[in-house]
């Protein structure tokens, strides 16, 4: 067997290799051999099947092994003789020729991926100045009402007003398309938030100035990226009767709504309540900033300032998620301009490359700087964040964290929790005091 081992660069190896036909013949024995040993074949007492039996009736499976066996063998001699460990590597070699020869050998060219060599260098001065987040006693009153008024009960309205924005109007409808009901069109004593934007645009501003036991009908227009298909873009009828309006009843806001809102909280007063409240807001703000503003122009910098060797074949597969991505959103007829035109593919990819490289380049930094600054993310942080979010789209989180699992998206959600967790260290050192 001929074969050279290149180390292309720190996170590329490149093995070419010519698998003899003799190599292949003499794996095939032993392939056969031990396959004989297990095998049941009627005629034939089990482990006494003759090799020449088993290769007769199982010659492509048996090939295939022997081949494989011989693969192995290159690609273990070839990661030895450059000294490559197995915990270099990252995910399966690649085959990229495999071309079999009139005298019977193969020629064969495998490329390794291994992990990047990465110099974080003086990482930490790179990171963008952090400004402190501020939040007006003004914006804190306003989310106190917003609260109180979200926790005040309903209360049903007596009075023989219209409805107004901000009501809950409870009714009944059914709509219709082309004089035809449609499937899911139709509620009876259903309370509509009139100005939450729960029913199609359009829908909630027409409800308002109906009066109780007032009977209308409501024309909208579907959007044309409506989820049901069938339904996108037409234009529909819906009858309309309005039984009650309800509006919340908030009351005043002192003391003992802060005990309401914090039972756990021993003497709490609305100040106690203010306080809490802005904390959550200054953390939701912070994350906003950190996450919209700060984090894409940092990353943008790591990738910029920070040079190393990129694995091929993980660039290439972040080219081809993208452009899977790509193509899902594309229309039938670019679909099929891309099977007759496939070149036109290979330009998509080009530019989807560079955005791929950096995708690829920014997540082996962030990695390598979660391994400098000693922050780890165990599988039940994972597991917790997927509960959570199951819980809040009102889901089983069994299943949410099993259709994960089954997806292989578990070590996506890692990184990305671990990336979190990086850029709010690091920005968070540079807070302003």
């Amino acid at each position: 067997m001929e074969f050279k081992a290149n180390r292309v660069d720190e996170a590329n190896v490149e093995i070419k290799a010519t698998i003899s036909k003799e190599l292949i013949e003499k794996n095939l024995d032993k392939v056969a051999a031990q396959a004989a040993k297990t095998m049941n074949i009627q005629g034939f007492r089990k482990g006494k099947v003759p090799v020449a039996v088993v290769k007769q009736r199982y010659a492509d499976k048996l090939i295939e092994d022997a081949q494989g066996e011989a693969i192995r063998k290159v690609l273990n001699e070839g990661l030895k003789q450059l000294d490559v460990k197995n915990e270099d590597l990252i995910g399966e070699p690649t085959i990229s020729k495999f071309e079999k020869k009139d005298n019977g050998s193969v020629e064969l060219e495998i490329s390794v991926a291994c992990k990047p060599q990465i110099n974080l260098g003086d990482y930490k001065s790179l990171v963008p100045k952090v400004k402190a987040i501020e939040v007006g006693i003004e914006k804190i009153d306003a989310r106190l009402t917003e609260i109180a008024s979200q926790s005040a009960p309903l209360e049903k309205i007596t009075r023989k007003r219209a409805v107004k924005d901000g009501d809950f109007a409870v009714i009944d409808f059914e709509g219709f398309v082309d004089g035809v009901a449609f499937e899911g069109g139709k509620a009876e004593k259903y309370p509509l938030q009139i100005g939450s934007g729960s029913f199609i645009p359009g829908f909630e501003e027409q409800v308002i100035g109906m009066k109780y036991e007032e009977q209308k009908d409501i024309t909208v227009q579907f959007p044309k990226d409506y989820q049901a298909k069938d339904l996108a873009g037409k234009d529909a009828v819906f009858k309309v009767t309005l039984h009650e309006i309800q509006e919340r009843k908030v009351g005043e806001l002192n003391d003992e709504f802060a005990k309401q809102m914090l039972p756990n909280e021993k003497d709490a007063t609305i100040d106690t309540l203010r306080e809490k409240i802005k904390e959550q807001m200054v953390a939701t703000e912070k994350a906003t900033y950190y996450r919209e503003e700060l984090k894409p122009q940092f990353l943008d910098t790591l990738v910029e300032k920070i040079n190393f060797a990129l694995p091929k074949t993980v660039v290439e597969q972040e080219i081809n998620f993208a452009l899977n991505g790509k193509i899902r959103s594309m229309s039938e007829a670019e679909i099929n301009e891309l099977k007759e035109n496939p070149s036109k593919i290979e330009e998509i990819k080009e530019e989807l490359k560079t955005d791929a490289t950096n995708s690829v380049k920014a997540t082996f930094i962030i990695d390598a700087l979660a391994k400098a600054e000693s922050i780890e993310v165990n599988d039940q942080e994972v597991t917790q964040l997927l509960y959570f979010e199951a819980l809040q789209m009102g889901q089983n989180p069994q299943n949410v964290i099993k259709q994960y699992q089954e997806a292989g998206y578990l070590p996506a959600i890692k990184m990305s929790i671990i990336e979190e967790k990086v850029i709010s260290k690091l920005f968070d050192e540079k807070l302003e005091k």
